[in-house]
């Protein structure tokens, strides 16, 4: 995909995109196996915890708070309810950390997010899932707020999110640009709607994001945040 025309609308995700974000979950289930160490090891506990999210996702969501409920039922049942109320205190204040991490935005994200909003050729949005009030902190601590002129935070992106964002705007697929770092969420969706979507890849991934990867006529995959200059 070549320099860009026609866009109107140009969409960010949020985690992982603009600030670091997984590498704090990362840390936080580092520790919680180190909890969880007189009952399993730290394969079992994550493979186990990752099957607990799965199951809960779809009445739960996505999200640091559905992630800390998950984090305690998961460490009831590993330990068959012989853990302490101590420990699931700490477990639950692991889960609450996540709530207040720093946010800081990624390298050149801020400059390019300030060059493409003063040249005014489009509106720029947040278009992420999860908890709302969670991901409109993190947009708040991150300093980046102003430079969008929506954000919108929904349960899941999937083809359908994708159209009524579209109809939100009053715009046609092929005048949106999506750009992000997971390709189940971010690009797949919309490459499907015959739409154009930046992927930028990060160095580390949550295995619920993980999927297949392909070439695409409308795909661009970029390495630095500032590149979408040249493409915008």
């Amino acid at each position: 995909m070549g320099k860009l025309h026609d866009i109107k609308v140009v969409a960010f995700d949020a985690d992982d995109t603009l600030w670091d974000c997984q590498s704090h979950f990362n840390e936080v289930e580092r520790q919680y196996c180190q909890i969880l160490a007189p009952y399993a090891d730290a394969e079992t506990v994550s493979s186990e915890l990752f099957k607990t999210e799965c199951k809960n996702m779809p009445v739960t969501g996505y999200g640091s708070k559905a992630f800390t409920l998950s984090l305690v039922e998961n460490a009831v049942n590993i330990s068959h309810g012989k853990i302490s109320a101590y420990d699931l205190l700490r477990i639950q204040e692991l889960g609450v950390s996540l709530l207040n991490i720093p946010a800081t935005p990624l390298p050149e994200v801020e400059d390019t997010l300030r060059q493409l909003k003063a040249n005014g050729m489009y509106k720029l949005m947040v278009f992420t899932k999860g908890e709302i009030m969670d991901q409109e902190n993190k947009l708040l601590r991150s300093g980046l707020w102003d430079y969008f002129d929506r954000v919108e935070v929904v349960s899941n992106k999937t083809v359908r999110q994708y159209r009524e964002l579209c109809e939100t705007f009053g715009i046609t697929i092929d005048e949106l640009l999506m750009v992000g770092n997971s390709f189940k969420s971010d690009i797949d969706p919309v490459l499907r709607l015959g739409g154009r979507a930046v992927h930028i890849p990060f160095h580390t991934m949550w295995a619920h994001e993980l999927a297949e990867e392909y070439e695409h006529e409308n795909l661009t995959v970029i390495k630095n945040f500032s590149e979408l200059l040249t493409l915008l």
